[in-house]
Formats: C-alpha cells, structure tokens, sequence
C-alpha cells in the first residue's frame, strides 16, 4: 500500500512538472504577435491592418470551423493603438486594439454578427476541445487495451484512472496560454507525451496484475507511440 502511494505521489509530481510553462524560441519558427479567432469564416474574408503603412493582410490558417487570421511582429508597429479592416462579401468595417499588446500571441475572437472584436477565446472553448481530445484519446487507448486482452473490471477501472489524470493533464496542458497555430504545439506534444509514458509505464505494472508486468510494458510503449502519431494528426485536424 506504501509503494503504491509513493507511485502515485510521483505520477502526480511528473505531471505537476508538465504543468509548469516553458517557453522556448531558439531556433524555432517565430510566432504570430496578434490572431484572430473567427468560427466558420467565410471564405472570401479578409482582414486588412490599417495603422501599419504596408497595411498587410493577415496570414489565414483553417483549422476545422476555426479560422486565424494572424499578424506577426514586423506587422505590428508602435505601442498606440491598431486599426483593422475586415472585408467581406463585398462590405467592409473598421476595428481597434487600444490595449497594450504583449510580444507574441495576442488572440481576438471576432464576433462578425455584432462586428465586435473580444479579447482571448470564445466561452468553453478550451473545455469542448479538451473534453473531444481526451474522448478521442480514450477510445483509442481502449481498443489497444482490449487488444492485449484486458478483460477484468479492476484493470478497466484502473485504464480510465490512470488515462484521466494523464491525458487530461497533458490536454489541458497544450490548451495554456494562447498558442492557437498547430504548427506550435507538435514540440509541446511531443513533450508532454515523453512525461505521460514515463507516468504511465511506472504506474501500469504497479496497479494491474491481470497480465504480466512485459505485456503491460508493451502496451504502454506501442499505446502511447500510436496516441502520439494520432495526436499530432489530431491536432492538424482539430482546433487546439
């Protein structure tokens, strides 16, 4: 009973660790300093900046229904305020950013209805896709497990634990902050995937006797390798 609260303790305090936020740019691509959210956007918009006198246009990335109009710092010039033009179907209007703006990451939700530009995400964002990821996660990890035929109810009850806690922490993980760009968060993945199958393959031979301890180790190993190819296809699919 000892050994298995020390377990526990240290799976906690491994996940504890991937909570803490890391940021890293050397030697990486450099983030947009200012996107825009929009749900379902239609296709010939178009988001112009006003008080840069280049008036870029955003750079647009289409994730699912999610579309990021995205601005990068050369774009982004002076401290004052930011004046954006939206054009669509033939009309357009004017918005302004009058708040200090951080280096990178800056995100908007644009209401096109109202013509309202919010600060941050939309409302139970990040719970609607954690809750779809973690749920995807599950089903798949749940296949692989019935595969290596785990049959008792105590092992089941143990997969769901044990995946919860991992999965749910490293979901919530990649939804901190306000990195939206998929082509950002494939590192931070892979990162916290190393952390999960460390968690996962100390804490699996601890709690479920059904099989032996080698056949638990390799579906841990070939699990977490497949959750990792299909997170990383996931979140190419599938707003983060």
């Amino acid at each position: 009973m000892k050994k298995s609260c020390k377990i526990l303790i240290l799976m906690l305090f491994m996940l504890i660790i991937l909570m803490i936020p890391i940021t890293v740019w050397s030697n990486a691509a450099e983030p947009p300093s200012v996107v825009i959210l929009i749900n379902n956007p239609p296709k010939d918009l178009s988001i112009v900046l006003l008080s840069n006198d280049k008036q870029p246009e955003a750079r647009v990335q289409q994730v699912a229904w999610e579309g990021y109009y995205a601005f990068y710092s050369p774009d982004i010039q002076g401290d004052s305020e930011y004046t954006f033009k939206v054009i669509s179907n033939d009309e357009s209007f004017e918005l302004t950013i009058d708040a200090p703006l951080l280096r990178y990451n800056n995100v908007f939700t644009l209401d096109l209805a109202r013509r309202e530009l919010i600060p941050g995400k939309y409302p139970f964002r990040s719970v609607i896709l954690i809750s779809i990821r973690l749920l995807l996660t599950l089903l798949l990890e749940g296949l692989i497990f019935w595969l290596f035929r785990f049959k008792e109810k105590k092992s089941w009850i143990i997969f769901l634990a044990i995946n919860i806690l991992t999965q749910g922490t490293l979901n919530i993980w990649l939804n901190r902050g306000n990195a939206l760009m998929p082509s950002y968060l494939i590192i931070s993945l892979i990162i916290g995937e190393f952390f999960v199958f460390v968690a996962e393959i100390i804490s699996f031979p601890i709690f479920i006797k059904e099989h032996k301890k080698f056949r638990i180790l390799i579906y841990v190993l070939i699990a977490n390798l497949i959750s990792l190819i299909a997170g990383g296809y996931i979140i190419s699919v599938l707003p983060v």
